[in-house]
This record gives C-alpha cells, sequence and structure tokens, in this order.
C-alpha cells in the first residue's frame, strides 16, 4: 500500500505581517514546518502556529532556516558547520517549548530554504544539522530532498529520515531543484503539479527540466505555504492521491 506524507512550511508571518493560509492549510496537510523566528515568524505567530497544528492534530516540525529576515531565508550564507550546528540547536529548541507549553511533542525537523539546499549539497554542513537534531532528540524525524547529502547523514547520525520531493518545483539531472534564479524552477500550473506529485510517488521518478528521467524516493511531498492558492492545490492534491489509492498521513 503506497502512503506520503504531506508537509508545508508555516508560520511564516512576522509581527503585522500576515503570510500564508495557515489555517486553511492546517486542515489539508499531515506535517507543519513551523518557522523558528530567524528566516520568518516571531514568538507569538510560532506559539499560535503551535496551537492551530495541535487543535487540527497536524504533526509539529521545527523548520530552521538562515538569519536573513530580509531574504525570507533563501539566500547563501558562507556558514561553518559549528555555527550550522549552533543554528539549528538554537532554534529547534525555541521552538520545542512552545510545543511542550501547548502539551504536544515535536515531531520532526526540516531546514528551511537556502540552508536546505546548501546542506543537500555539502556533507559537512549536513553532518552537521543532523547531529545537531542527534543530540537533541535521536526520535526526531530528519526531512530532506531526496538523494541529498543531508539524508545520507540523517542516516548515518541514527535519525529516521522522511525523503522529500516537492510538488512546485522543477528538477535538475542531479536530482537538485532548479535554482529559484533561474526561469522555470517553480510550476505554477496546478494540473502540472498534481501530475508530478503523483508520478513520483507512484513511479519513484521525476522528469527534469531536460528530460532526464531521475529515480527519487518520495515519503513527503513539501506545499510551500506562501504560494499563491496553497491552500486550494493542498486541498486537490490530497484528493487526487487518495483517488489513486494512496494513503495520506504522517512520516512515522
Amino acid at each position: 500500500m503506497l502512503e506520503v506524507d504531506l508537509n508545508c512550511d508555516m508560520g511564516e508571518s512576522f509581527g503585522a505581517y500576515t503570510i500564508g493560509a495557515d489555517e486553511d492549510l492546517l486542515q489539508e496537510v499531515t506535517s507543519a514546518n513551523i518557522a523558528c523566528g530567524f528566516h520568518a515568524g516571531d514568538p507569538s505567530v510560532m506559539r499560535k502556529s503551535v496551537r492551530s497544528a495541535l487543535a487540527s492534530g497536524v504533526s509539529i516540525g521545527a523548520h530552521p532556516g538562515l538569519p536573513d529576515l530580509t531574504g525570507f531565508g533563501r539566500r547563501n550564507m558562507d556558514i561553518t558547520p559549528e555555527e550550522a550546528f549552533d543554528l539549528v540547536t538554537y532554534q529547534i529548541g525555541a521552538l520545542e517549548a512552545f510545543v511542550r507549553q501547548e502539551g504536544g511533542k515535536l515531531r520532526h525537523v526540516k531546514p528551511h530554504g537556502a540552508l536546505y539546499n546548501m546542506a543537500a549539497a555539502s556533507r559537512p554542513l549536513a553532518d552537521a544539522i543532523a547531529m545537531a537534531v542527534h543530540r537533541f532528540d535521536p526520535s526526531l524525524v530528519l526531512y530532506g530532498l531526496a538523494g541529498s547529502e543531508l539524508l545520507a547523514a540523517g542516516r548515518e547520525a541514527g535519525l529516521p529520515t522522511a525523503s522529500e520531493v516537492f510538488a512546485d518545483r522543477t528538477y535538475q539531472r542531479d536530482g537538485s531543484l532548479t535554482p529559484r534564479r533561474q526561469a522555470g524552477a517553480v510550476i505554477t500550473d496546478m494540473e502540472q503539479s498534481v501530475r508530478q506529485v503523483i508520478r513520483m510517488v507512484k513511479e519513484g521518478t521525476v522528469a527534469a527540466v531536460d528530460g532526464t528521467v531521475v529515480p527519487l524516493e518520495a515519503e513527503t511531498v513539501c506545499i510551500h505555504g506562501d504560494g499563491a492558492g496553497a491552500a486550494v492545490f493542498a486541498r486537490e492534491l490530497r484528493r487526487r492521491l487518495e483517488a489513486e489509492g494512496i494513503t495520506v498521513r504522517p512520516k512515522q
């Protein structure tokens, strides 16, 4: 029986600024990656997001990013593995405090944006992040790009891992995501996105931008909560997955 987790980046509002339709998305996804205040979010948003996720029965994960509010954590920074270790530890600890106070349990960790992509390619950074997660709580599931160094580091560290694919992003022939600065990096057509996800889950492959068929494992699918129409897309994707006989539930 095929199954897949639907995860969403959320809790990315900040102060007076609201980003994403989190409450609507929580009715469709099974895992929430909550921003920890470095790339987005703030303490009040973190607590509200935790409460909403718990009320909706959605699995909660920390979404640590680079300290870059202006760039939304999507710009590379020249950090050392030691700095990565500390940044991730700090942010997991902050979110876990809110989760514990609200009577829940933190379930997973998924790095955000540039930190995620840097760790997908750099084994030293990946090892630092995996070790930070393991030393915090070895039962936490580490989410990482399918086929990436981050997943390999997580497995070597003894962490449970989730191989992640993206509904709204195109792929390169090496299995990496097309950089956002390049044309065609983001898929805006809902039907194209849905078909891509179903293929990845059922066949374990994706078509790269040059037509190359790339093998990958799809255990969890990312839905970007800040995208236009994210809640509508999440609802349609879940409907179509279940129509294909695919069970949608959190990664265990």
